[in-house]
C-alpha cells in the first residue's frame, strides 16, 4: 500500500461511509507522478474532483502531514486532462457550472402513487434523451423531489458523455446579466446552446422578466431544433404561471407535463425508512408512522427532523423514544397547527367525504352526514385551541355537552377499530399540511 492509499484509508475512518462511497472511493493515487511535495490524485469526472477539492483538501493534506510529509499540496485532477477534445473541455467546465448531485438517483427515490407519473416520465427521456418528451416539464409543491427527478437523470446523462448543464432561473438570470454587462453574450450564447442536456429549476421565476424570457425562448428553439434534451420544473403547470409569454407557455406544454402530488401516509412512511438507512438513524415503526402523520407535505423536511432527533440524543444521552420524540418535535408541529381554521378543517374533511362542507354544519342527520360531522369536530378539536362551546356554535349544536359526546365517540372508535385510526391520522396530515 502506498501513502497515498494510506492517507485514503485514514480518511475513509474519519467521514461519513456515504460521503466515502460516492467521492473518495473513486480517487486513484498516481505514485509515479507524485513527489515528496506534490501529491496527484485522478477523480473519474470534474464533479467529483470538484466537490473533493471544496470539501476534502485540506482534511487530505492534513493526513499526509501525519504520514511524515508536511508541505504537500494535493491536486485533485482528471486523468489525461491535458489531452482533453474540445468537447471534453467543454463538458468539464458545464460539469462545474452545473453541480448535479450524485446522491440524485433514481434507486434512491421512493415511487408512490403521488409521484408515480412524473418518475416514469423522467426515467423514459433518461433513456432516450431527446427522442420521447421535449420538453418534459414537472410541476409540483415544495420539496416533493422535483430537483431529485431532474438530477437523476442528469446524472445518467453525465454517465453516457453528454454535456449536462443544471441550473436554476435565478442562476441563469444572474448568468444572463453578467453577460450583457460585460458584453459577453456570444459566450453566453456558446455556453447553454452547446450542451446536450437542459435542465432548469423553478422556471416559475421567468414571470415578468421580459428580457430574459426572450434570450431563454432562442435558447429552447436552438436546443429543440438540434434535438438536444429540455427537463423544466415549477411550481405550477405553465398555464397558471402568470407573466409568462403565450409563445413560452405553449413550448413547455407540447413535450409532456407531469405533476408530483404531496406523498400519501405510506409512502412518505418508506420515505423516512430509506432515509434512516441512509443516515443511519435507528427508529421504530411507531415513531416512523408518528412522523410521518405530523410531518407537512415537503418530503424535504424528512431529513432535518431526523437530523434533529439524532442530535438531541445525541447531546442529551437519551435514547429515541416516541415520547422524546413527540416532545422535540412538539414546536414544529404547533408552528405547522398555528394557520388552522375551523373553516380550513372542514372543507377539507368534506373534499375527502365528497360532501358539502356546509352539510356538515347542516341539521341533517343522514349516515354519512354524521360520520363526517364526527370527524370535523373531533380534528377542529384537535388541531385548533377553540373550546367545546366555541365549537358547538360553529357546528350549530345546542350546547358544549354535545361536543363532549361526539368527542366521547370518536376516542371509542380511534381505541377499537384500526381502520378508522388509520384514517384519521391520514385526513390529520393532509389537514395539517395545508398551513
Amino acid at each position: 500500500m502506498n501513502i497515498g492509499q494510506e492517507v485514503l484509508a485514514l480518511l475513509k475512518e474519519e467521514i461519513k461511509e456515504i460521503e466515502y462511497n460516492r467521492y473518495i472511493k473513486n480517487l486513484v493515487y498516481d505514485a509515479k507522478r507524485s513527489t515528496t511535495d506534490l501529491a496527484i490524485f485522478y477523480a473519474p469526472n470534474a464533479l467529483v474532483s470538484n466537490w473533493i477539492k471544496s470539501k476534502y483538501t485540506d482534511k487530505i493534506k492534513h493526513l499526509f502531514e501525519i504520514k511524515n510529509n508536511p508541505k504537500v499540496n494535493v491536486k485533485i485532477t482528471l486523468k489525461n486532462s491535458a489531452f482533453k477534445t474540445k468537447k471534453q473541455k467543454i463538458e468539464q467546465k458545464t460539469q462545474i457550472h452545473s453541480l448535479l448531485n450524485p446522491s440524485h438517483t433514481f434507486n434512491n427515490f421512493m415511487v408512490g402513487g403521488s409521484n408515480q407519473f412524473a418518475y416514469s416520465a423522467v426515467k423514459s427521456v433518461s433513456e432516450k434523451a431527446g427522442e420521447l418528451y421535449n420538453p418534459l416539464f414537472i410541476y409540483g409543491g415544495v420539496g416533493l423531489g422535483k430537483t431529485h427527478l431532474m438530477q437523476a437523470a442528469g446524472n445518467i446523462f453525465q454517465n453516457q458523455e453528454k454535456i449536462v448543464i443544471y441550473t436554476t432561473v435565478e442562476q441563469f438570470l444572474n448568468d444572463f446579466i453578467r453577460h450583457v454587462r460585460n458584453k459577453t453574450m456570444d459566450r453566453f450564447q456558446e455556453k447553454y446552446r452547446q450542451c446536450d442536456v437542459l435542465l432548469i429549476d423553478d422556471i416559475q421565476f421567468l414571470s415578468n422578466k421580459e428580457g430574459i424570457q426572450e434570450e431563454f425562448f432562442h435558447t429552447f428553439e436552438a436546443l429543440k431544433g438540434a434535438g438536444k434534451q429540455i427537463i423544466l420544473t415549477a411550481d405550477q403547470h405553465p398555464k397558471k404561471i402568470a407573466g409568462l409569454k403565450e409563445r413560452l407557455q405553449s413550448r413547455f406544454e407540447h413535450g409532456l407535463v407531469a405533476d408530483i402530488q404531496p406523498p400519501e401516509l405510506e409512502t412518505k412512511i418508506a420515505i423516512i425508512k430509506n432515509k434512516c438507512e441512509i443516515n443511519k438513524v435507528v427508529l421504530t415503526n411507531d415513531i416512523i408512522n408518528y412522523i410521518a402523520t405530523v410531518i407537512e407535505n415537503n418530503v424535504r423536511e424528512i431529513e432535518g427532523i431526523l437530523s434533529k432527533l439524532h442530535a438531541y440524543s445525541q447531546l442529551m444521552h437519551v435514547d429515541i423514544d416516541l415520547e422524546f420524540v413527540k416532545n422535540v418535535l412538539k414546536d414544529q408541529i404547533q408552528e405547522n397547527r398555528a394557520n388552522l381554521t375551523l373553516d380550513i378543517i372542514t372543507k377539507s374533511v368534506a373534499k375527502n367525504l365528497n360532501i358539502k362542507p356546509s352539510e356538515i354544519c347542516s341539521k341533517g342527520r343522514s349516515k354519512n352526514l354524521v360520520y363526517a360531522r364526527r370527524i370535523s369536530i373531533y380534528l377542529c378539536r384537535e388541531l385548533t385551541q377553540n373550546t367545546m362551546p366555541q365549537l358547538a356554535q360553529y357546528f350549530g349544536m345546542k350546547d358544549h355537552t354535545a361536543i363532549s359526546h361526539t368527542l366521547k365517540k370518536i376516542n371509542f372508535l380511534l381505541e377499537n377499530d384500526e381502520d378508522f385510526k388509520v384514517k384519521i391520522k391520514e385526513l390529520t396530515n393532509k389537514i395539517t399540511s395545508l398551513s
